[in-house]
C-alpha cells in the first residue's frame, strides 16, 4: 500500500505528522476555502506553505501532486479503504472532506444537492468572474485602455450578486444550513474589497449579501482559516 513518504511533495515540503492530512495551499480566496473547511471540521491537518511563484506551483514535487499548477492541493492519509488518497480542485476537496465527517453537506439527499448546486455556483461562476473583475481592476488588466473587459466582467459580478442576494432573502445561509457552499463563495464576495471593485458592482444595494458576509468572517473557524498558511510563511 502507498504511504505519504512516496508521495514526491514530501521531499520538498516534508510532513511533522505523516498520520494527518496534509494540506498544501496559500491564503488567496481558493486557498482558504480548504483551511477554513478543515477548522470547522476539526480535522487535524498540517498546513505547507506553497507561494504562486513558479518556484512553488510549477516545481516538479508540486506538479507530481497537482499537474495543474494550482493551490489548494491536499494528502489525507487516511483516505477510503485507508489508503492515502491525493486531491487537489478546492470543490472536490471540500465535497470530500465534508463527506468524511459526514457534516456541512446537508441531512438528507436532497439538502446535499442543494448544496452542491450552490458549490458548482461559485466554482463555474462566481470565482472566474471574480477573478477576472480582479485582473482588469486591480492587476495587470487594470493597464489595458480598452474598457470592455472592465464593463463586461463589472456587469456580470452585479449579475451574480444579484442572484446571491435573492437567494439569501429570509435565510442565513446560501443553502439553508451552513455548508461547504459557504466556505466556497463567502471568501471570494470577501475578495471584492480587496479588489476595490465595491463600488462598481452596487456594494451599499446588497443588504442580505452584506449581512451574509458579516456573519460569515465572525466564525471562529472562518477567522482561522482564513490567514493559514500565513503569507509570510
Amino acid at each position: 500500500m502507498q504511504q505519504i513518504a512516496d508521495f514526491p511533495i514530501t521531499r520538498r515540503w516534508p510532513p511533522a505528522d505523516p498520520g494527518i492530512i496534509q494540506l498544501y495551499s496559500f491564503p488567496t480566496q481558493n486557498g482558504v476555502k480548504v483551511s477554513i473547511a478543515l477548522e470547522e471540521l476539526g480535522l487535524p491537518y498540517e498546513a505547507h506553505r506553497v507561494t504562486l511563484s513558479d518556484a512553488d506551483v510549477r516545481s516538479p514535487e508540486f506538479l507530481s501532486l497537482n499537474p495543474n499548477n494550482k493551490i489548494p492541493a491536499l494528502i489525507d492519509p487516511n483516505g477510503p479503504d485507508g489508503a492515502p488518497i491525493a486531491l487537489w480542485e478546492s470543490g472536490a476537496i471540500l465535497i470530500y472532506v465534508a463527506e468524511k465527517t459526514g457534516r456541512l453537506l446537508g441531512s438528507s439527499d436532497a439538502e446535499r444537492y442543494q448544496v452542491i448546486k450552490w458549490l458548482m455556483f461559485q466554482m463555474g461562476g462566481v470565482g472566474p468572474m471574480f477573478g477576472q473583475l480582479g485582473y482588469f481592476f486591480k492587476f495587470a488588466g487594470a493597464k489595458i485602455e480598452d474598457p470592455r473587459p472592465r464593463e463586461r466582467f463589472v456587469s456580470e459580478a452585479r449579475r451574480l450578486l444579484a442572484v446571491i442576494e435573492s437567494a439569501l432573502d429570509g435565510q442565513e445561509w446560501i443553502a439553508g444550513d451552513y455548508s461547504i457552499a459557504d466556505i466556497a463563495l463567502a471568501p471570494w464576495i470577501a475578495g471584492l474589497e480587496y479588489y476595490g471593485v465595491q463600488d462598481e458592482v452596487g456594494w451599499d444595494d446588497l443588504s442580505n449579501t452584506k449581512a451574509y458576509l458579516d456573519r460569515f468572517l465572525a466564525r471562529p473557524a472562518v477567522q482561522r482559516g482564513r490567514v493559514i498558511p500565513r503569507p509570510e510563511g
